[in-house]
């Protein structure tokens, strides 16, 4: 019981000094926690993003991916797809992302790569299902904005507009929205 109550105490110490930008002092704190139980990621994931915030990506990496050997949590498939697409390695990010949707349908930064790299990859077709799905959970018009531009570039003008028309009376003062719906009115 003592390892677990180590385990969270440091952990949180991790949390702690990361929030206050002192990484070697989480880095050490976490290293702790990582050393009382391998049960959970969170120490894995907290090292990944002091990496990320040093700028040591392959770092970073690694301890994504021992997070995911520990267990498959969406943010450390989110941060690979993220590191992926700096390094320009857009079907790997792309399915790094989807993985994380898999995971967690709302993750609205693993969404967001998605979507790019579906426009990059001339994939939108495979974007769609994941869009759908988070608006479903989610119910953001913002979003509706999304899959119109996505049904656009499928040639679905006509499903795109009934959904820009939707946005539209939800975010009137949308501008994207109306962008798009003027491109489809063109």
């Amino acid at each position: 019981m003592s390892n677990l109550l180590d385990y969270e105490i440091n952990k949180e110490l991790g949390e702690c000094y990361l929030f206050m930008g002192e990484y070697e002092k989480s880095k050490e704190y976490y290293e702790k926690a990582a050393q009382n139980t391998t049960e959970f990621s969170a120490p894995q994931m907290g090292l990944a993003t002091i990496a990320v915030q040093v700028g040591d990506l392959d770092t970073a990496i690694f301890h994504y991916q021992k997070a995911l050997e520990i267990e498959k949590v969406d943010n450390a498939f989110t941060g690979l797809g993220l590191i992926a697409t700096s390094r320009g390695l857009h079907a790997e990010a792309f399915d790094y992302f989807k993985n994380a949707l898999d995971l967690n349908a709302t993750n609205t930064v693993a969404l967001g790569g998605l979507v790019q790299e579906g426009y990059a990859l001339k994939r939108v077709a495979d974007v769609v299902a994941y869009v759908k799905k988070f608006y479903e959970e989610t119910k953001d018009p913002q979003i509706k904005i999304t899959l119109a531009g996505c049904l656009i570039n499928l040639d679905k003008k006509e499903e795109a507009k009934m959904l820009l028309e939707e946005a539209l009376a939800e975010l009137p003062d949308n501008q994207d929205a109306k962008d798009l719906y003027a491109f489809i009115a063109a």
